[in-house]
């Protein structure tokens, strides 16, 4: 999302996510789908069972947009619901999500975490983009998500492993890379405010690569005053730009910082050893009129 409208849900194209245990291992993918044993006779939408060779048509209970808009599936009813800026309180009341088992499929998935890696097109205006617990829903400029159960056991704690906003280039520290946060015992929102600088760098042989530095502060908001369990990065583009040039230095040049280090060793050497000579004919001095000691 960004302050020019631009918003994107959902984005997969460049982006790799798994599902991962307790450890950081891998766990195996699962189809993602209905996955769960047919039942013979689901309800229609007047709520009698599915007679023989009748069409099935479930209910989308409440949220239907016209006298024939069905809802054949769980995703199809809350996909209603959230047309209508609604909350799927139970979902166990849903017929297409009782008989698909979608409740038992997210317990089973509870204690996993999830590794997520690729990149972004983004404009060059301020924006953010994050990480959120469900699925996305946008109302006007207001973002909400589809928290469907278990809304006080969301964990948010993560690890950054690599964050930055183009190529790297050589002696480019990138703040957020490695960092981790572990959620204490209020969840809430993790925020990350960047401020991103334009960066031009030009090596020896003339290539030239566009990147950006950037510094941040983090900031927690608790869900106690209404923060979306997630970790959302907001960015903003600094209206300045650095250039890194890389850039032979002249021999003549070489040579002035050589006879510079010379020069200091050599008065260093001359101080320290006036030093001991003075301090050494001082003391031979008081020993010859004895009072020394």
């Amino acid at each position: 999302m960004d302050i020019s409208g631009e918003q994107h849900l959902d984005i997969r194209h460049n982006i790799v996510k798994k599902r991962i245990d307790a450890n950081g291992n891998i766990i195996e993918a699962k189809q993602d789908g209905i996955g769960a044993p047919k039942i013979e006779k689901p309800l229609q939408r007047d709520g009698r069972r599915l007679e023989h060779n009748e069409k099935y048509c479930g209910s989308c209970y409440g949220a239907e947009e016209s006298d024939d808009h069905c809802c054949n599936s769980c995703e199809e009813v809350r996909d209603a619901y959230k047309k209508k800026g609604w909350a799927v309180s139970n979902m166990d009341l849903i017929d297409q999500c009782r008989r698909e088992g979608y409740i038992q499929r997210v317990k089973d998935e509870e204690g996993e975490g999830c590794n997520i890696h690729g990149s972004l097109e983004v404009n060059k205006v301020a924006g953010n983009f994050h990480f959120a617990t469900g699925k996305s829903i946008h109302q006007a400029t207001i973002f909400l998500a589809d928290l469907i159960a278990f809304q006080d056991n969301h964990n948010i704690s993560h690890r950054i492993n690599k964050l930055s906003f183009g190529d790297h280039f050589p002696g480019l520290v990138n703040p957020l890379d490695g960092v981790q946060w572990v959620q204490g015992p209020h969840h809430g929102m993790y925020q990350y405010f960047i401020k991103v600088v334009p960066t031009v760098y030009t090596n020896l042989w003339g290539r030239v690569t566009y990147s950006n530095q950037y510094s941040v502060t983090e900031h927690f908001k608790s869900s106690e005053f209404g923060a979306i369990p997630g970790v959302f990065f907001f960015y903003d583009i600094n209206p300045i730009k650095v250039n890194f040039k890389e850039e032979h230095v002249p021999f003549l040049h070489f040579l002035t910082n050589i006879c510079a280090i010379v020069g200091g060793i050599f008065t260093v050497a001359g101080i320290v050893d006036s030093f001991v000579y003075y301090g050494k004919r001082s003391l031979k001095k008081k020993m010859e009129i004895g009072k020394y000691g």
